[in-house]
């Protein structure tokens, strides 16, 4: 049985190498594996990332064990948070803007306590948390729990987002509420 290369980025300032199961489509730009400190993800591919698509300074990707994050072509996060052992898609041509966090629940829970939930009677459904093509996500929002964000939609800087988003409408406040529509392109 053959040892697993290590992947680095040519670029990166830290030492650390990226997990084997993340996928980064081509011409991809990830700022650092520094991103991936707290990345526990167990699933074959954790993180699949399309091609042309930025990922910046201060993002980071905070996986448990079951978590599954897809991220589509020509995308761009900005020091974006996934915080989650649940399943996020992220689709094409949507734009996270600095310091949006993208969770489970209102707290995270340290790996080891993550497998212990999951392994109790009680445990609720994963999270499932969708964003569609052409969504942009405004500074410093928060979306919480399993929903959709529908193609086009945009969510204004600082809100809170905790139910479904229909595609192309405009989505602000905290709490958050739909404040207007765009018409389609």
């Amino acid at each position: 049985m053959g040892t697993a290369v290590e992947r680095r980025l040519d670029h990166d300032w830290f030492s650390r190498p990226l997990p084997a199961n993340v996928s980064l489509g081509e011409r991809t730009w990830l700022h650092s594996s520094y991103a991936f400190l707290h990345y526990q993800s167990l699933a074959a591919v954790g993180l699949r990332v399309g091609h042309d698509t930025g990922i910046y300074h201060g993002t980071f990707f905070e996986l448990g064990p079951e978590a599954e994050v897809q991220i589509g072509n020509y995308a761009t996060l900005v020091g974006a948070i996934f915080a989650t052992n649940g399943k996020v898609s992220v689709g094409d041509y949507a734009l996270i803007a600095h310091e949006v966090v993208i969770a489970d629940a209102d707290w995270p829970l340290p790996g080891d306590r993550v497998r212990a939930a999951s392994s109790t009677a009680g445990r609720t459904a994963p999270c499932r948390v969708e964003i569609a093509d052409n969504v942009w996500i405004g500074a410093q929002s928060i979306l919480l729990g399993s929903l959709r964000i529908g193609e086009g939609a945009i969510i204004g800087a600082g809100s809170l987002v905790t139910e479904d988003v229909p595609a192309y409408s405009i989505w602000a406040g905290n709490p958050g509420r739909i404040v207007g529509s765009i018409g389609r392109a």
